[in-house]
């Protein structure tokens, strides 16, 4: 009997101590589904945030496009009113002008005919200042006739000899062809008021999904990319193309500016 009761007692040992890993198995398979469930739930907020982010991020990105293509069509408008507006309106008065002149007899009043030739000369400074201008804001053989006669027109116009190479090129998408002169034209801009530069040379490579400009010089060098210049809205203007602007200007060493620009 003594024997029955320390068997019984043992199996009932051996049932309590079965019975706590069996509890205990059960907590941890309840623990582990429940951090599976957490893991779960935060893998599945930061995905869901990730997009929300990704999404914004392309929002903001087609944003400073559209604000970039909207400043180029307003300057391209701009362009045209100045053209066939006060342009016209100077180049009338310029023939009143010079009619007046014809007209005048061999008795006419010196102090008139100085007048005449004074103010027709100033009209054609203002003239030509204001075609400036309008070339700058955004040039109409840009639109008409595309990027590489655009730059051959600005290179030839600097007062520093440009050296261009450039391939011949079907037309752009306006936005790059935008993007592409400013670079070009705000380089030489620079060539000529800082770099004290002799020559510079302009190279244009195009393949199928890749423009890339490039200016460079044998000036001073030392430019640099910072707020309030140019070049900082160059930046800005080839950013929102998801294109790269570079800036090579040691001191001493010329200084080479180079965009790429996806134009596919």
């Amino acid at each position: 009997m003594i024997r029955d009761t320390q068997h019984r007692h043992r199996t009932q040992a051996r049932w309590r101590v079965s019975r706590v890993r069996i509890s205990k198995s059960d907590e941890l398979a309840q623990w582990n589904r429940t951090l599976h469930e957490c893991v779960r739930q935060q893998v599945k907020e930061i995905d869901g945030l990730r997009a929300e982010l990704e999404a914004r991020l392309r929002e903001v990105h087609a944003s400073r496009s559209r604000i970039v293509q909207a400043a180029d069509g307003a300057r391209r408008r701009l362009e045209r009113d100045l053209h066939d507006g006060a342009q016209q309106r100077f180049t009338t008065v310029g023939l009143i002008l010079r009619s007046a002149q014809a007209r005048q007899g061999a008795d006419a009043d010196p102090a008139l005919a100085t007048a005449l030739d004074h103010a027709v000369t100033e009209l054609q400074a203002g003239l030509a200042e204001l075609r400036a201008l309008a070339r700058g804001l955004h040039p109409t053989i840009l639109t008409e006739e595309g990027l590489v006669p655009a730059l051959r027109a600005l290179s030839s116009r600097c007062p520093v000899p440009v050296q261009l190479l450039a391939p011949p090129l079907g037309r752009l998408p306006p936005p790059v062809e935008s993007a592409a002169y400013f670079v070009a034209s705000e380089a030489l801009t620079n060539v000529v008021k800082h770099a004290g530069a002799a020559r510079a040379r302009v190279t244009v490579e195009c393949d199928d999904d890749k423009l890339i400009v490039a200016v460079a010089d044998n000036g001073a060098g030392g430019a640099v990319i910072d707020a309030g210049s140019g070049l900082r809205g160059l930046s800005d203007r080839v950013a929102a193309l998801d294109g790269r602007l570079e800036l090579d200007s040691a001191i001493g060493g010329g200084t080479r500016l180079r965009a790429e620009l996806p134009c596919a």
